[in-house]
């Protein structure tokens, strides 16, 4: 395997391909775009990392995202690999169309939300089991001084989060979701609480800033899911915690549209994986089953180690 490795990564193209992926999953057709080549000759890139361990692909309904891959050889040259990527011709290049790519994903995002904020919890108690999972969403959230929401959208949790901490903090990109937040805390009288307009992946708070975080079906809305977990891991303090409540792997691709989502839910393996990265401790996972055409949530706790 040693031998095929260094064989696969012996050829410019590829090693763009391992370049830009550093930075998080890509389809075909995104791969395409960033190294200006065809479909067939991406593709055929991609087999033959793929085909030696250094790719991995996770199939999203009729979308493929690939990903570098975490083989015990290629882990072991990855470092010094990354170091001399920058060297390529084409690096720079490559990196401004994937940042102008990423950057197409989050305004597409961020305009469905400004859009459709009056309406978003019709829309959302549509699709997911809301009275179902938000009792032992709220049980898995401890007590604390400072709690962080990441994705406050129209501050439906506001009120309970409020009740687990001196002070919630609640972070959004859409300025439209916020307003909606802000009259809900009018309309409640609540207090101690500080809505902040700010990116899940570049958070408006310090180091170490809350003891534990919140995210309420956010993540799949995300560009680059373990990103987020990364910058959550940066405000969080030692031992911090985190919840997350989020979709379980679907094949409903009608969401991209309806709902602004980037991924169909998760898979427990790849969020523990990413988690892990991130420097927190997995504790606990469970599921809680959609009724006829909701999607089914899954509700997971951590720690930062």
């Amino acid at each position: 395997m040693v031998l095929q490795t260094l064989k696969a990564l012996a050829d410019p193209s590829r090693l763009r391909i391992v370049d830009v992926l550093q930075h998080g999953e890509l389809t075909v057709q995104e791969l395409t775009a960033i190294l200006g080549m065809g479909q067939s000759r991406v593709s055929r890139h991609l087999k033959i990392l793929a085909g030696v361990g250094i790719l991995a692909v996770k199939r999203q309904g009729t979308w493929a995202y690939y990903r570098l891959a975490e083989t015990p050889f290629f882990s072991e040259i990855r470092l010094a690999l990354q170091k001399n990527l920058q060297t390529l011709p084409a690096h720079r290049a490559d990196h401004d169309r994937l940042t102008s790519i990423l950057e197409t994903r989050r305004q597409r995002s961020q305009q469905f939300f400004e859009q459709h904020a009056r309406q978003w919890d019709r829309l959302a108690r549509e699709v997911l089991p809301a009275a179902d999972y938000r009792a032992p969403l709220l049980t898995a959230i401890p007590g604390c001084r400072g709690l962080l929401e990441v994705g406050v959208g129209t501050g439906v949790l506001l009120a309970a989060l409020r009740e687990k901490a001196e002070k919630v903090i609640g972070v959004d990109y859409s300025p439209a979701m916020l307003e909606q937040a802000r009259g809900r805390i009018d309309a409640e009288g609540l207090t101690g609480i500080d809505l902040r307009l700010g990116e899940m992946t570049h958070l408006p708070l310090s180091d170490v800033a809350v003891d534990a975080a919140i995210l309420n079906m956010v993540l799949h809305h995300a560009a680059q899911p373990a990103s987020v977990l990364v910058e959550i891991a940066r405000v969080l303090s030692v031992d911090g915690a985190l919840v997350i409540a989020d979709l379980l792997r679907h094949d409903r691709e009608w969401v991209r549209e309806r709902m602004a989502d980037q991924w169909l839910g998760f898979e427990q393996e790849e969020l523990l994986a990413w988690l892990a990265s991130a420097g927190f401790s997995a504790e606990s996972f469970q599921i809680v089953s959609g009724r006829q055409e909701q999607l089914s949530v899954f509700i997971l706790s951590a720690r930062k180690r």
